[in-house]
Parts: C-alpha cells; structure tokens; sequence
C-alpha cells in the first residue's frame, strides 16, 4: 500500500515518459528512481549502471539466472 505524495510536475513528466518505456507504472518508476538514489548515496563508490543492474537483477526470478562463469 503506498502513501500520496506530491512531486513536482516535471518530475512526474519524465516518469511518465520512462515509465513507458520502460513498462512501469508512473508510481513504480518514481520508486526506482528514489531507490536508485537511495543506493548510491549509500555506496558512493559504485557506478549508477551497476547500482541499477543490480537493483533490476534482485527483481528478476534466481530460477532463469545464468551462473557467473569467470572461465569464459
């Protein structure tokens, strides 16, 4: 259950237009983004890229993973 909030207009304008193309609701993108920025202040050292692969990664089912094979 989410809470209301009020975001400014242009924010919510460029949610709207990723959320689209990106297959998310206009509230589920603004999470995305909040957690995205969430994650880097906490790891300042981290790469935004790697933060947001790894933010879509802990979403995806572990069952249709590949394992990591450093032996290419």
């Amino acid at each position: 259950m989410g809470i209301p909030i009020r975001v400014d207009e242009s924010i919510y304008n460029a949610a709207k237009q990723t959320a689209k193309a990106e297959c998310r609701s206009i509230p589920c993108q603004i999470e995305f983004w909040a957690k995205i920025g969430k994650c880097a202040l906490e790891n300042p050292d981290l790469p935004i890229d790697m933060i947001q692969d790894l933010l879509v990664s802990n979403q995806q089912d572990p069952n249709i993973a590949e394992p990591f094979n450093i032996d290419h």
